[in-house]
């Protein structure tokens, strides 16, 4: 790093306001070294497989393959066979790995072991992040996780050990990053339970968000299915410079395709503009692809992914791509279902939000903005990191404005929080004297005040990063993040603005630099990933009975072989239903091995259209208000099965599979809405529910929050042949509406058996 680029630690200590020391996030303070985990990506590297299957689909379609393609029809379980046509076909693959977090982890094994089986047929990981709650500082947030999640660890340690997955503890890192250090290369095909799993796109890799019933899937070496993805081309030209960053191309790229513009396919950036971007830039432009609801994304192979994967210690990868790199690029001619033309030099910096993060706005744009719509322009927290952005050359370019600041004396108006986004990018980082390990108290806001905040991270759904509603969060580049907070108001923009130095002298801040990658190998951290052992079989994995966070699994009921007659609407849910609503995090990440409990969240955070509230609605048997959960349980003690109604995109955002098994363990058997996001309703059909779409988007406006309705036409149910809906009104009318929906013969198997692990098992 140059020495230009002064340290983040300085940063805080200069800068803070009521916030003087830097804030490391505990999820990153161990991790095992790269060598540790290398072999099993080296032995799974099988670039002649690759080429065999691409060459035999080439000559089946006769015609140019996109990137995109290449990677997935390489993974076809029966190239010869498999019928392929975008946008229609379900592809059966065989992915190389599968990654998950612990929060998703819990649910996923304890279907894997309902399954019966004995080993993971695929290498697999657990990785600890997503139970590290970040409150004081990183070496306390770590030690009070590992004290308050003892038990959770620990099962996931066991199961890991005796199932033959891999387990990185707590400590080690973010899931993402970890996989980019580790685990992605080109041409390379992963699923990972969360939904930013394709942040590994950034190194050439097909790396899709998936439920943890899916994962069990792949782990139990049953092919996998994947709807074949459209693919929509962005054609990157010119090249970023200045204040522009990697970040900006997929907000701009969010602010056109909105947040289900990409449900479906599969984003594949080209053209002469790639080249401008790091790998770990293009990692982040990956990552927050998972906003506009694409299945994944991905950039073709080059340069700038072979230095960094001999810079992460994997040079023999690098050459083997290097031979084969004609498979890790676009056929020339190959056809794109929608193409995106962006010109890097003319790209501005921008900022997205508030509560959506495809509300897209440039940076000398978003003051007036905020003005006209009563936003508030006191910026009152900025944070750096996240699996979006929390790579090396994120913290240096960051540094590199702290020490302008510095130099003119100048205090932060806002308080600042920067999170590095593995073990080895917090160990890095510290050797070359850019952080320090000191803990922050991060700000807390009274509940309903109205105030603004600027992150570098994905997100800024209603309440989603302090359990505010009236917090209006932003998305936006570690760079502006900086200077808003140094500066402590929305309406800056430092391509035009001024600032005023502690002796009166008006300056700008000059464009942010950081070095790409280390000057010096990356510094690994300490070591704590624990291998699986050769043979687990003789290994026990304990659940206690009376556990609160740990819950065995019971089987669902199978399809009872006819119509669904009479479920009562449980709740007519009002606009965006995210899986945020539907399952909420926060405290109840404790309860994610135990359904029972956590399915005490379920759609508490939906608004209600019968009186716009929130977890308030009508008990249809006894004509009092309740909780969603609380008249769901009373609904099926009482042997009434249920159906919630919703609207556009349901269950955005995360890929957390516990937003289809609470509604399917406290009685529900349908969800009816205008469109769905594409991991849930896949995880709804993995758990035997029924997710259906209004034929007429009009027909949502049809059903009363009190109706009743019945599902026709179950026992011919086949692929492509709508169901029927016929809704019965307290007064005694009664409505018939279409439903469509996407299930295949194996899905359509799903339903009727009662689920996809009771199907498996038969």
């Amino acid at each position: 790093m140059a020495t230009y680029c002064l340290t983040v630690a300085r940063l805080q200590l200069a800068l803070g306001q009521g916030a003087r020391r830097m804030h490391v996030s505990a999820a990153f303070s161990a991790k095992a070294k790269v060598s540790m985990s290398r072999f099993e990506t080296t032995s799974y590297v099988n670039y002649e497989k690759l080429q065999s299957n691409i060459d035999i689909v080439r000559k089946r379609l006769n015609r140019p393959l996109t990137l995109s393609e290449k990677i997935v029809y390489g993974h076809l379980d029966d190239p010869h066979n498999q019928d392929i046509d975008r946008g229609r076909t379900y592809l059966r693959l065989r992915p190389d790995r599968v990654a998950m977090q612990d929060a998703t982890a819990q649910m996923a094994m304890l279907q894997f072991i309902s399954s019966g089986l004995p080993r993971v047929a695929v290498p697999s990981t657990i990785h600890c992040d997503h139970l590290i709650e970040a409150a004081t500082g990183g070496p306390e947030d770590l030690a009070k996780a590992k004290d308050v999640n003892l038990e959770v660890y620990n099962f996931l340690a066991s199961a890991g050990a005796k199932y033959g997955v891999g387990f990185w503890k707590p400590g080690s890192g973010i899931i993402h990053q970890i996989i980019l250090e580790n685990y992605a290369y080109p041409g390379v095909l992963l699923i990972g339970t969360d939904s930013h799993t394709p942040n590994g796109g950034g190194l050439g890799s097909i790396c899709i968000g998936v439920g943890g019933a899916d994962a069990v899937d792949v782990m139990a070496g049953i092919p996998w299915e994947l709807k074949c993805p459209n693919v929509i081309g962005v054609k990157l030209t010119g090249s970023l410079s200045g204040w522009t960053s990697p970040k900006d191309v997929i907000l701009k790229v969010a602010g056109i395709l909105t947040v289900k513009g990409g449900t479906g396919a599969i984003v594949e950036y080209h053209g002469p503009g790639v080249d401008s971007i790091s790998c770990t830039g293009m990692a982040t432009i990956c990552n927050m692809g998972a906003e506009i609801g694409a299945t994944t994304s991905v950039f073709p192979y080059n340069h700038r992914m072979k230095t960094y994967l001999e810079k992460t210690g994997r040079g023999d990868i690098a050459a083997l791509s290097d031979e084969f790199s004609h498979l890790l690029v676009p056929d020339e001619g190959c056809v794109y279902d929608q193409v995106i033309e962006l010109n890097l030099d003319e790209l501005k910096p921008h900022i997205n939000g508030p509560f959506t993060p495809d509300l897209c706005h440039p940076v000398s744009e978003i003051g007036a903005v905020a003005k006209k719509n009563d936003w508030p322009l006191e910026v009152k927290v900025g944070l750096i990191g996240s699996c979006t952005n929390s790579s090396y050359e994120d913290m240096g370019r960051a540094a590199s404005l702290a020490k302008q600041a510095l130099d003119k004396g100048l205090k932060c108006k806002a308080q600042f929080t920067v999170t590095p986004g593995s073990e080895q990018i917090r160990a890095t980082i510290e050797r070359d004297g850019y952080v320090s390990t000191s803990g922050l108290y991060p700000p807390i806001f009274i509940k309903g005040e109205k105030n603004t905040i600027v992150t570098s991270f994905n997100r800024n759904f209603t309440a989603r990063n302090d359990a505010n509603p009236a917090t209006h969060a932003f998305v936006t580049s570690p760079e502006i993040v900086v200077a808003m907070a140094i500066a402590g108001t929305l309406d800056f923009d430092p391509e035009t603005d001024y600032l005023t130095s502690a002796s009166g002298e008006k300056f700008m801040l000059e464009p942010p630099c950081g070095d790409e990658l280390p000057a010096r190998d990356f510094d690994p951290g300490q070591d704590t990933y624990q291998q699986p052992p050769p043979d687990g079989s003789s290994l026990k994995v304990d659940v206690n009975p009376q556990s609160n966070r740990l819950q065995l699994l019971e089987p669902f009921d199978r399809w009872n072989g006819g119509d669904l007659e009479d479920l009562q609407v449980l709740i007519k849910v009002k606009g965006k239903c995210t899986t945020d609503h539907i399952s909420a995090a926060g405290p109840w990440l404790k309860f994610r091995g135990h359904l029972d409990n956590i399915s005490n969240n379920m759609l508490i955070g939906a608004v209600n259209i019968d009186n716009d509230g929130i977890n308030s609605i009508k008990n249809q048997l006894t004509g009092e208000l309740g909780g969603v959960p609380d008249v769901a349980r009373h609904y099926k003690a009482n042997g009434l099965s249920w159906v919630v109604v919703g609207d556009d995109n349901y269950g955005e955002g995360s890929s957390r599979e516990h937003a289809a098994l609470e509604p399917r363990h406290l009685g529900g058997l349908a969800i009816i809405v205008k469109s769905f996001a594409r991991i849930h309703e896949t995880n709804l059909k993995k758990q035997g529910m029924l997710p259906l779409t209004f034929s007429s988007p009009d027909d949502y406006d049809k059903i009363r929050p009190d109706s009743k309705i019945s599902i026709k036409g179950l026992k011919g149910f086949t692929p492509g042949t709508p169901l029927t809906a016929v809704v019965k009104h307290r007064d005694g009318s009664t409505d018939s509406l279409e439903l469509n929906h996407t299930f295949n013969e194996t899905q359509i198997e799903w339903f009727q058996a009662g689920s996809a692990l009771n199907r498996m098992k038969k």
